[in-house]
């Protein structure tokens, strides 16, 4: 839920974000800090990149902000770079370290993390309302990715649809399930996930577990693809041995496995590597 309170005189709103505190801004920000790639690309998808002071060293999209100060990660912020910066507001996930610090320093921040479809829209209108973008700007951002989605899926010819996937996000190996934000655009492309939704949204598994569902098509990352085949079983399972493994390239995996304003680029990909993989 979006608490929002706004003055003509004061422009306060007051938001409520991903850790159920409520952020009071006194004015639209000017200095942005975003130390989440997802929530930079929203900064930017509402027309406020050069509001950006300082970004995560993963940020890496759109190009304009290639030279922005780099201020660590989530799990280490540089807080003396953040400091510095001297941003009137800092966005962050929820499982980010420091929050406190930040705020005991006099910072606002907003700490959000988009895990499924929905939080992204739900996301996009609160980083709106913090920019003091209008949120039918943002409500119009978000129909579009929607409808991008839609249309990836009608791209998708009827006989590769209901293939059986496994999508692994990360070394581990770690997969994407059905209740993950990737599980789902497949199911909205009409692809079946051989991790359920009971195993949370990206567990940690165990190889064996894959050579027994024996998935139709393999969505992987290059940087992990050169892993599987030394895997137990992995070079007999079936979609190995007729080449259905897609390894998408490092900038692809960002777009797939990041939740914000690209979930339409990564439909696109998933349909594509469902409609060439998934032919009889």
């Amino acid at each position: 839920m979006v608490i929002t309170s706004f003055t003509c005189l004061a422009q306060a709103v007051m938001l409520r974000d991903d850790r159920q505190i409520e952020v009071t801004i006194t004015k639209p920000p000017q200095r942005i800090v975003s130390l989440l790639p997802s929530l930079t690309e929203t900064v930017c998808a509402l027309g406020q990149c050069e509001k950006l002071v300082g970004v995560d060293r993963y940020s890496n999209w759109p190009e304009s902000i290639a030279k922005l100060p780099r201020m660590g990660g989530g799990i280490d912020p540089n807080i003396e770079s953040v400091v510095a910066a001297k941003p009137d507001l800092v966005l962050m996930a929820t499982s980010a370290r420091g929050a406190e610090r930040f705020t005991s320093l006099g910072l606002t921040v907003l700490a959000l993390e988009p895990r499924s479809h929905a939080d992204v829209q739900r996301v996009m209108r609160i980083v709106a309302q913090a920019l003091d973008v209008p949120v039918a700007e943002s409500d119009r951002v978000w129909r579009h990715i929607d409808a991008a989605v839609n249309a990836a899926a009608q791209s998708i010819p009827a006989q590769a649809k209901g293939q059986r996937v496994y999508f692994e996000v990360s070394r581990a190996p770690y997969g994407a399930s059905e209740s993950s934000f990737i599980g789902e655009t497949l199911q909205r492309l009409g692809a079946r996930n051989i991790l359920p939704a009971s195993l949370g949204p990206f567990p940690k598994i165990n190889p064996e577990f894959v050579v027994r569902a024996q998935p139709d098509i393999i969505m992987v990352g290059d940087s992990n693809f050169a892993d599987m085949a030394t895997r137990p079983g992995w070079q007999n399972m079936r979609a190995m041995r007729t080449q259905r493994v897609c390894h998408f390239k490092s900038e692809e995996s960002d777009v797939l496995v990041r939740a914000g304003p690209r979930m339409a680029e990564a439909a696109r990909l998933m349909a594509k590597c469902l409609t060439e993989k998934g032919q009889p």
